[in-house]
């Protein structure tokens, strides 16, 4: 298990709660691991069971349904959940979606929506990236063109993270084609699945993460009424990038504790496995390989508390969110790739932790905005 005695960033509240999360992961979550990247999908109702002891959006305020609790009971969920190896898509909903409904919804948007998202009733999606445009998101040519008072989508979303399962899927979509730059005609338009002319794609087949769906979407002549835009019309890009920052921390986080398994892991396999004579831990360019990996392991959790107690305090930058993002999951490569390596031939094997663990670690240097993008908006700011 991870061990969290030398943190400083969390309360005893926060680490009951972490024991609870810890319980319940390995009862309902890790047993079924095998079993959902085999059928390439989490059985949807893993959402409500996760609801139902308070691992879905607990920052909700009380009055929508929510616990009412800092984004700190957040990242603890995405510490263990990633520690655990479980595929589960709560974070998407819980550190990002429902921040965009809490803080720029209408009255009648949140009342309807997040006492479901809390409770796993609604699983939630949120639709940027494009066939043609990635971390470019001025570029998007989804649509939603007024029609009276009702908007008519059309357009294409691919790399969706929980697109087999969303029952409400946030679109960003073009309000309007012709204003100058382009960010400014970019809206976010509340889509339920339920809708005529919204259709899902295939399950994506990826490298990794394989119970994770992954789904192209597309939206032919889907009308919605006009209050589903989600705040202000035209201001869907600036709401995009007011909520980065958390975003980006939640990878961050997700991936130092997915780098710390595999370091637990690859620790207790080479103190078992022989080789000449003795164990591939008694060599020493294995030591000195974990020394070293475990010395960035120890970095990364004080960045880690550095950069959650600043964004617990509202202070974490968009830079900053940008370079957690960077560092933390460029570390993870590192430490998957070196422990994969210590390996030997049964870190290629699937059947090991190892093999699995990096596969899925290959996207995080590529979602919530490549690395190269992350150097670029640092640069920016020196």
């Amino acid at each position: 298990m991870l061990n969290t005695h030398s943190r400083t960033v969390y309360t005893p509240e926060h680490e009951a709660f972490r024991e609870t999360v810890r319980a319940w992961l390995q009862k309902e979550a890790v047993p079924h691991i095998a079993r959902w990247d085999e059928q390439g999908i989490v059985d949807k109702d893993i959402w409500r069971k996760g609801g139902e002891i308070g691992m879905l959006c607990p920052t909700v305020p009380e009055d929508y349904g929510g616990l009412g609790l800092d984004f700190g009971y957040n990242a603890i969920i995405d510490e263990e959940v990633s520690y655990a190896g479980t595929p589960l898509g709560f974070s998407l909903q819980s550190d990002i979606v429902v921040n965009y409904l809490v803080s720029y919804g209408s009255e009648e948007q949140k009342r309807e929506w997040l006492p479901k998202m809390v409770s796993g009733e609604v699983v939630t999606a949120i639709a940027m990236t494009e066939p043609g445009t990635g971390s470019d998101l001025q570029g998007i040519r989804t649509t939603a063109k007024k029609d009276g008072n009702h908007y008519v989508i059309n357009g294409s979303k691919t790399y969706i993270t929980n697109g087999q399962n969303a029952d409400l899927i946030l679109v960003c979509a073009k309000t309007d084609t012709e204003v100058e730059p382009a960010w400014k005609g970019v809206s976010i338009i509340l889509v339920e699945a339920t809708r005529d002319g919204f259709k899902r794609g295939r399950n994506l087949d990826k490298i990794g993460q394989d119970a994770a769906d992954t789904s192209e979407l597309f939206f032919e002549d889907v009308r919605v009424p006009m209050t589903n835009c989600l705040g202000e019309e035209g201001k869907g890009f600036i709401y995009l990038m007011s909520e980065l920052p958390q975003e980006r921390l939640a990878i961050a986080i997700g991936a130092q504790a997915s780098a710390q398994r595999a370091f637990d892991d690859t620790v207790a396999f080479t103190k078992d496995r022989k080789a000449f004579g003795k164990t591939v831990f008694d060599f020493q360019n294995t030591r000195f390989t974990l020394a070293d990996l475990k010395s960035k392991l120890q970095v990364g959790w004080a960045h880690i508390d550095w950069a959650l107690a600043r964004h617990l305090k509202r202070e974490l930058t968009p830079e900053e969110g940008a370079a957690a993002k960077l560092w933390h999951t460029e570390m993870q490569w590192e430490v998957m790739d070196k422990c994969l390596q210590l390996h030997g031939g049964a870190g290629y094997m699937n059947e090991y932790p190892i093999a699995r663990a990096w596969r899925g670690a290959r996207v995080s240097r590529i979602y919530g905005g490549a690395n190269e993008i992350m150097k670029e908006l640092i640069g920016r700011k020196l």
